[in-house]
């Protein structure tokens, strides 16, 4: 949990995928999460979390479904989704922080 607080709270906006194994949807993101990880580059992190793995985590942000999309800035959320989100509007977020 210290290194995900540490990559929360650094200057680079972090994408956090709340994720888990069974879930249909969230196998959906994963295609879409790596295509907007490729366009926006250096401009954040994408990273993902396994709520099974990972409660505390899941608990902490207030995640009740899977999967949800969180973005952080400095350890503030600056945007938050759950379901199945369409790159483009990942990038918009992204890029309204950039």
């Amino acid at each position: 949990m210290s290194k995900f607080n540490e990559l929360i709270n650094g200057a680079t906006p972090v994408l956090v995928d709340f994720h888990a194994t069974w879930c249909g949807p969230c196998k959906m993101m994963a295609p879409i999460l790596d295509e907007v990880a490729k366009e926006v580059g250096g401009k954040a992190k994408i990273i993902k979390v396994d709520v099974d793995k990972n409660p505390a985590a899941a608990s902490k942000f207030g995640v009740r479904g899977v999967p949800t999309l969180i973005l952080f800035q400095q350890g503030k959320i600056i945007w938050q989704q759950s379901g199945v989100v369409q790159p483009s509007v990942l990038k918009e977020q992204i890029n309204k922080i950039g």
